[in-house]
């Protein structure tokens, strides 16, 4: 077989494997069996709730086995093709074989990551929050541009932003911000961007074209469906009231409308100032303070499966997860897969689903690379 078709064959190998592996095959298979019977039980209907739930998780199960062996199924085909097109010398059918496969590997990757968003909020809205580390003005410009790339992604998601908090810095850029993401399993796919950026880069604000590295943390959280019930003590909350300082027009510039919550058991700090209503800058800030304990109880959950905790770290050395060179030499690299790109550029507009998927799979097969961080 050709080195480039048996390069597809293993890429889908791959992505079969863990699929099988994610959705524990055996016990995927019985679990639909059961989900069939439940579905044609009339009774399942007396309680809507619970027989939508039913619905949907049996829909997830049977789209990613079908997929899988739909996957599996062509492949094999594929490969009988590509031998029976060498044997017979036919280089026309080879090609087509070929071409074949690259697309199969192609579709085998995107469905893999669908399949891997099967989490308990994988489905839901996100929140992203963005925080300039320290180092002033080059730092809070290096969190501008994290909000633009964010923004550009769920764009061509064709998810919408929604711009919740935002603190310009003092010069340039943002001190914070936090964006509101809405679009199907916008949580799934943005979940594992959380940690801290790395950029570095000749400054534009260093008249000596100096190299500068900047750091910038990004954290992100779903967005907490009206179902789930997240018990708040008001006694254990303490809330502020501050001037709004984005844009917004002279009400929210000249009223205290924006609104900070404390969590005091935590330390969590929300904030919200895109509303003119200071009631409803609360109710906001409410609903993003429910959604951060939520996703602190699910990171608690993973730590506990996988005995790896995944929290916040100091925004600095020998804490970030990716880093993005742009000058002497423009590259991208994720700290954690070992995934790059030597187009940042691209990155910064929005190019995130391979850092994404790799970060998805290392979930699934909990295997750690060793990466060396660049210069």
């Amino acid at each position: 077989m050709r080195a480039e078709a048996q390069a597809h064959v293993d890429q889908i190998n791959q992505a079969v494997a863990l699929l099988r592996r994610f959705l524990d095959w055996d016990r995927a298979l019985q679990r639909l069996e059961d989900l069939n019977a439940k579905v044609e039980d009339q009774s399942l209907w007396n309680n809507p709730k619970a027989a939508q739930e039913v619905m949907r998780e049996r829909r997830r199960l049977d789209d990613a086995i079908n997929a899988t062996r739909a996957i599996e199924r062509e492949r094999d085909d594929t490969v009988e093709l590509m031998e029976m097109a060498e044997a017979e010398g036919d280089d026309a059918l080879a090609d087509e074989a070929v071409a074949s496969l690259g697309t199969l590997a192609e579709r085998a990757e995107k469905d893999k990551v669908a399949a891997l968003l099967a989490g308990e909020a994988d489905a839901n809205d996100t929140y992203i929050e963005i925080n300039a580390g320290a180092g002033g003005t080059e730092s809070q410009d290096w969190a501008e541009m994290l909000q633009r790339m964010y923004t550009r992604w769920a764009e061509r998601h064709k998810m919408k932003v929604e711009l919740v908090d935002y603190h310009a810095g003092e010069q340039a850029g943002i001190k914070s911000a936090t964006l509101m993401i809405k679009g199907e399993n916008a949580y799934g796919y943005a979940k594992t961007e959380s940690g801290v950026h790395r950029l570095v880069r000749i400054s534009p604000y260093d008249s000596n074209a100096r190299r500068h590295t900047s750091f910038s943390s990004v954290w992100v959280y779903p967005v907490v469906d009206d179902d789930i019930d997240i018990e708040v003590n008001e006694s254990e909350l303490r809330i502020d009231t501050y001037r709004a300082s984005g844009a917004g027009g002279q009400h929210v510039n000249t009223t205290d409308s924006a609104v900070r919550i404390t969590h005091l058991p935590t330390g969590i700090v929300v904030a919200c100032q895109n509303q003119r209503s200071q009631h409803k800058n609360r109710a906001e800030a409410m609903k993003q303070l429910k959604a951060r304990l939520y996703e602190a109880e699910l990171q608690k959950r993973e730590a506990e499966a996988s005995a790896v905790n995944a929290t916040k770290t100091e925004i600095g050395w020998g804490h970030q997860i990716r880093s993005y060179v742009l000058q002497p030499y423009q590259l991208v690299k994720d700290l954690r897969t070992g995934v790059t790109s030597t187009a940042p550029g691209d990155v910064l507009d929005g190019d995130l689903d391979k850092f994404m998927a790799a970060a998805l799979s290392q979930r699934v097969t909990g295997e750690k690379v060793v990466v060396e961080d660049i210069d």
